[in-house]
């Protein structure tokens, strides 16, 4: 679930801050993020058809990553959201270990790579975690995460908010980046 456009950095965050506690309370609600999920991978390589090296190179927005190191960084976090799925569901309240994202995003590979391998991860794991989710019971969704930096418990169900916001949120960026591409309308 998003806020309305942050008026301070709409570049930043195009479609809201991500209100945390959301979580997916209902099945039909679960069922509605989870199919979000499954299709972002398509949805992602829909967006970026057609971008040239030098577009993918160009910042999302003033001071920001480049679309390259942002679709790098998408892999890199929707696979830990995977680990941590699995961490919940297989441990009690398992504490995660946190990543420095944009130490991660500031990696070679994440600034020069050609984005294959990244969208090869993304679609891996976006079709496991759609098996994994669409298997929980409903009381596994009460299940949860202990996340050290910000010193506290997330449930699965506020998870699912917020990667299905996090697939929003990244697309936005790339559908309105700076760049010269030529986009599906």
């Amino acid at each position: 679930m998003s806020g309305p456009s942050d008026p301070l950095d709409p570049f930043k965050y195009p479609i809201g801050r991500f209100v945390r506690g959301t979580k997916a309370s209902t099945s039909e609600r679960r069922k509605e993020l989870i199919a979000r999920i499954e299709r972002f991978p398509a949805d992602l390589e829909a967006a970026l058809d057609g971008w040239s090296d030098g577009d993918l190179d160009t910042p999302y927005r003033p001071g920001g990553w480049t679309v390259r190191q942002l679709v790098h960084h998408i892999a890199d976090s929707h696979g830990q959201s995977l680990h941590r799925f699995k961490l919940a569901l297989t441990e009690e309240r398992p504490t995660i270990k946190p990543y420095m994202e944009a130490l991660w995003a500031d990696q070679e590979d994440a600034r020069t790579m050609p984005l294959e391998p990244s969208l090869a991860i993304i679609r891996g794991s976006h079709a496991r975690w759609a098996v994994v989710m669409r298997a929980m019971l409903d009381a596994e969704w009460d299940r949860s995460f202990i996340h050290p930096e910000q010193q506290r418990e997330i449930g699965l169900a506020e998870a699912l908010e917020l990667y299905a916001w996090h697939c929003a949120h990244h697309l936005a960026h790339i559908t309105r980046a700076p760049v010269s591409a030529v986009r599906p309308a």
